[in-house]
């Protein structure tokens, strides 16, 4: 297993690099969404969802990249799930958010193909977007 900090020099090692960092996000805000949702608290369950919709479509254009690539897409599964506490929710996701901010900056500066490099300024954008206001569904369809 390679070092999730470290970026790799090619599109599809930066493509499977990205892909696990929105698994370990989708599972972060889909966990949190379901403790605001046990706790009451829908507009916390809200902001959670969107986040989280965006963070899958995220993984799902990474993945779709991949397979443009001619690469089978690594199994997430392993990936761990993140722990998140539902009070103060916001300074941690802020945290993460800004810590992805800095991943994509990284990743859109590597050489790669231009539909690949698209797809991550296009992240990067919504990444931004995020750390700005932790909530909205950024991504379009």
């Amino acid at each position: 297993m390679s070092d999730p900090d470290v970026l790799p020099a090619d599109a599809a090692g930066v493509l499977e690099a990205s892909r696990r960092r929105e698994e370990a996000q989708t599972l972060f805000y889909r966990t949190l969404a379901a403790r605001a949702s046990a706790a009451g608290d829908e507009q916390a369950v809200e902001r959670l969802n969107e986040l989280h919709a965006d963070e899958q479509h995220h993984l799902s254009r990474l993945t779709a990249r991949l397979l443009e690539l001619g690469r089978a897409p690594l199994d997430l599964s392993g990936v761990a799930v993140p722990v998140g506490v539902p009070e103060g929710w916001e300074a941690e996701a802020r945290a993460r958010e800004i810590e992805e901010v800095r991943w994509y900056e990284s990743a859109t500066a590597v050489a790669l193909d231009d539909a690949t490099a698209a797809v991550l300024r296009e992240i990067l954008e919504a990444e931004r977007q995020h750390a700005r206001e932790l909530r909205r569904k950024w991504m379009s369809a």
